[in-house]
């Protein structure tokens, strides 16, 4: 009989293509989301809201988290995939990806093109995908370490929440959560989703309702029972898999196990039922029957008995290797994670319930330098670097050290110490960690060796903190200094640890790992590396690792298993600069009007034979035609055109719920609204038909004009002086500036010998750091224009360091918005003019005409200029 052949594996990121869409598409895309759905990832847009908490990544990761439950309806991702590649469905009509104009295939290694080889190869991607496939949407977000995976799997479950309790009928949304972490290391690290300040990432008007809804359950220990209410909403259950993970029985229990044991019984396995059933007669049914049969335990039992429950997997990378593809992929291991959550599943099923969706948050998309099929956002450690979320790195590799600790200490510690030394970060001392392979080694190699060379260096002993795991050498006292390393009143900068690599030991403060001896397991120093990436401070520090040779190539073998990069990726490529921004003696302060504006509605005397003039709306614009073009020339029209309004998705009202939709939006007695349509000049049935036909109507001139006819709106205006600072004082304690970043080319400084002719005219601050070469090219201009006095740049500091700052509202979001004018000029006459330099294609952008019309708001009030100025005219001289 002839071999099946094997199928080569494709490593294709639908992900990006994924992202592609979302960025394409993105009106289309957020005109299917609630507008609940729109109103919190605008609150949390750092690229749109200067205030937002989240990181980009994080953001990006939970509008991807949006996309798929509201736009893609929850789908699993081979059917997502599908319609993306066919081109059918929600995705009809989308743009080819991975073919520029021109023709030239680009972005991805397997390229959209119609030949027979390239449909191949996207079956086989089909294929890959499907054979993952679960009983419920399964999702993998992959955002390297220190990218903050716990406050976005939080963010997440608040979302949900707020959905649900929204539209409590809709099965998109999750009515509880279970989180699992992989150990009690990583679990603990998890009580942030408890603690997390939620008014960071949740609108201010729905937390009264979180923090009087939410019911967290954090089963901590093997006794913790589950104390859910069965059916009951908005649970958070925090958990080590291991005290919900269904179990086999492998031995007969004892009659004290049977009579106190914590088991419920046993448990037939739904999900492998079907498995097991396709062996046929290759298995005996007394074999079968015994595989099905898994331990039960109450905490199962209480978790089946919740409704539309969403399942978050913490850290599933947290063994790096063959554990993640075993845990989340396999369903042939009775013990796995994987057939708990499908036990979970068919038992909600059976119950009239399901589970909403798995979503699994790892720390890298590959598994054996594989790309895991169903990845749907990454962010990886070198774009983690790159974009300054974590430390770049500098490694040292040392040869023949193994046997010299004395000598490897030496080399390491001075490197250190000249690096680093006592210059606080945040008002932290930095910290170097030795990893030993046994507590022998930390006590009696490492240590004398350290405390020698701290000796030589006059660095008191006292710095050194040992934690080994054993109540022998690490005292309680030791355990409270290691739990406090990441506070202000931590003396403590040389940590000899062992076993301490692994997730969920978070030292922001970490700036060294020294390791030289060879690890016992492989994935231990990829782990010991992670913990000093995390960023801290205002701009990208570098973390040192000194390892012998043996365990740098180690490294780099690990690097490129599990996150496809090499050390030489490790160390950045972001070519920002810092420069510390100092006030300029005396600080600037400016004088401007705030506008307060109260609007108040006024109940009107309904007028008699009320007239809505219905027959006076152009409804032509509700209307979808299709028409037929010329192939010759596409603007010429063939034939009529016909009318195919009846494929819109239209409700259908009655008199009796038109009255409910008016009164839900008037804020009205449904009663009081029925007698009012009652005595209009059209008949309610008459209004109701024509809505029925466009229900646009109803939105856009049925309720406008009701309100209308009303109301009167009343505005009050009030002004008054306030006197803004340009530049605040520092705030961090000890610093006299600010930390910026800037690019070559794109800084001012007062003390350039380019800039001395000018000191007296600008500069309120040291250093002007340029976002674009059209502000620069800006800055020369005003600086020469005879007819200004001043000139202040004032596009900087976008991080309430200024108060010269002005509120908008987005007219995508509705949301109030900060925005930070580039220029702030003084003329000769003592007036002054706002300047903001944009880019020619932006001038026209809904965002930066909203802007204007608040910046000349204010600015008319006080008797002020406001211009925009094309970048590609930045050169020339200003029209005033």
């Amino acid at each position: 009989m002839a071999k099946k052949r094997k199928t080569a594996t494709i490593d294709f990121p639908f992900y990006q293509y994924l992202q592609l869409f979302v960025r394409s598409e993105h009106r289309k895309v957020y005109a299917a989301f609630k507008p609940l759905s729109k109103k919190f990832l605008n609150f949390n847009n750092p690229k749109e809201n200067a205030k937002a908490y989240l990181r980009v990544p994080q953001f990006e990761a939970l509008e991807m988290y949006v996309f798929l439950k509201e736009f893609c309806e929850n789908e699993k991702l081979w059917q997502i995939f599908n319609e993306w590649y066919t081109k059918t469905g929600k995705f009809e009509g989308r743009t080819t990806a991975g073919v520029e104009k021109s023709g030239q295939l680009s972005m991805f290694d397997v390229t959209e093109i119609g030949q027979d080889e390239t449909k191949g190869y996207f079956q086989q991607i089909f294929d890959q995908i499907k054979a993952m496939e679960q009983d419920y949407p399964n999702y993998i977000f992959a955002l390297t370490m220190g990218l903050g995976k716990t406050v976005l799997m939080a963010t997440s479950i608040f979302y949900e929440f707020l959905l649900a309790n929204k539209y409590p009928r809709t099965p998109l949304y999750c009515h509880n959560a279970l989180v699992f972490a992989p150990d009690k290391t990583v679990l603990e690290s998890l009580r942030e989703i408890q603690t997390f300040d939620k008014s960071k990432v949740v609108p201010a008007e729905y937390l009264s309702w979180l923090d009087a809804n939410l019911k967290f359950h954090f089963l901590d220990d093997t006794s913790t029972q589950l104390s859910t209410i069965d059916n009951s909403m908005y649970n958070i259950i925090i958990t080590n898999s291991q005290k919900i993970i269904l179990k086999k029985e492998h031995k007969q229990k004892s009659a004290a196990q049977t009579l106190f044991g914590e088991e419920t019984g046993k448990y037939t396995a739904l999900s492998l039922m079907s498995k097991f059933a396709a062996l046929g007669e290759e298995a005996g049914i007394e074999d079968i029957e015994n595989e099905i049969q898994l331990i039960d335990n109450h905490r199962f039992t209480k978790l089946s008995r919740l409704k539309q429950l969403g399942i978050y997997v913490d850290e599933a990378h947290h063994v790096f290797g063959n554990k993640l593809s075993e845990d989340l992929m396999t369903t042939s291991k009775t013990t796995s994670l994987r057939v708990t959550i499908n036990e979970l599943a068919a038992s909600l099923a059976q119950a009239g319930s399901r589970v909403v969706a798995c979503y699994n948050y790892t720390g890298t998309p590959y598994v054996k330098n594989r790309l895991l099929p169903e990845v749907v956002y990454a962010y990886g450690l070198r774009e983690a670097i790159d974009h300054e979320y974590l430390k770049k790195v500098l490694p040292f590799a040392y040869e023949n050290i193994r046997e010299n600790v004395q000598a490897f200490c030496r080399a390491s510690i001075t490197d250190f110490w000249e690096k680093c030394g006592e210059k606080r970060v945040e008002n932290m001392l930095p910290k170097m960690a030795f990893f030993a392979s046994s507590i022998e080694e930390a006590t009696h190699e490492l240590r004398p060796a350290i405390e020698a060379e701290l000796i030589r260096l006059g660095i008191p002993t006292s710095r050194i903190l040992v934690n080994v795991g054993d109540t022998t050498v690490t005292s309680n006292d030791d355990l409270r200094e290691f739990n406090n390393l990441d506070t202000p009143r931590s003396e403590k900068q040389f940590i000899i640890l062992v076993g301490k690599g692994k997730e969920g030991w978070n030292c922001r403060s970490l700036f060294a790992v020294a390791m030289y001896r060879r690890a016992k397991s492989t994935v231990f120093v990829l782990q010991a590396t992670m913990r000093c990436l995390r960023q801290i401070g205002d701009y990208q520090h570098t973390a040192y690792l000194y390892f012998s040779n043996e365990n740098m190539d180690i490294l780099n073998n690990e690097l490129k298993e599990n996150f496809n990069i090499s050390l030489d990726d490790m160390a950045g490529t972001n070519d920002s600069n810092i420069a510390e921004v100092r006030l300029v003696p005396p600080p600037i302060k400016v004088t401007v009007k705030k506008i307060r504006k109260l609007y108040q509605m006024k109940k009107k005397t309904l007028a008699n034979n009320l007239d809505l003039q219905l027959e006076t709306v152009d409804v032509e614009k509700y209307r979808i035609k299709k028409t037929r073009r010329s192939i010759d020339n596409l603007s010429t029209v063939v034939g009529h055109a016909e009318d195919i309004s009846e494929v819109k998705d239209q409700r259908h009202f009655s008199p009796f719920t038109l009255v409910a939709e008016i009164a839900r939006y008037l804020q009205m007695s449904p009663v009081e609204i029925k007698g009012i349509m009652s005595s209009a000049k059209e008949s309610l049935e008459d209004v109701c038909t024509r809505v029925n036909e466009f229900n646009e109507l109803l939105y856009d001139e049925v309720i406008p004009r009701l309100f209308k006819e009303l109301y009167d709106i009343v505005e009050f205006k009030h002004e008054e002086d306030q006197v803004l600072e340009l530049v605040k004082d520092p705030k961090e304690k000890g610093m006299d500036f600010y930390q910026v970043k800037y690019k070559h080319g794109l800084l001012a400084s007062y003390n350039s010998d380019e800039y001395k002719d000018y000191r007296e005219k600008s500069f309120n601050v040291d250093n002007y750091c340029f976002d674009s070469k059209p502000e620069i090219e800006m800055f020369w201009t005003l600086l020469k224009d005879e007819r200004l006095t001043k000139v202040w740049f004032t596009g900087m500091l976008t991080a309430g360091q200024t108060d010269f700052a002005i509120n908008y509202i987005d007219p995508e979001s509705n949301a109030v918005r900060s925005y930070y004018p580039d220029f702030l000029i003084q003329k000769k006459d003592g007036s002054y003019v706002i300047i903001e330099v944009k880019g020619d294609h932006m001038i026209d952008d809904a965002v930066v005409q909203a802007k204007k019309e608040y910046a000349q708001q204010i600015a008319s009030s006080s008797k002020m200029e406001y211009v925009i100025v094309p970048g590609t005219k930045a050169k020339q001289r200003l029209v005033l």
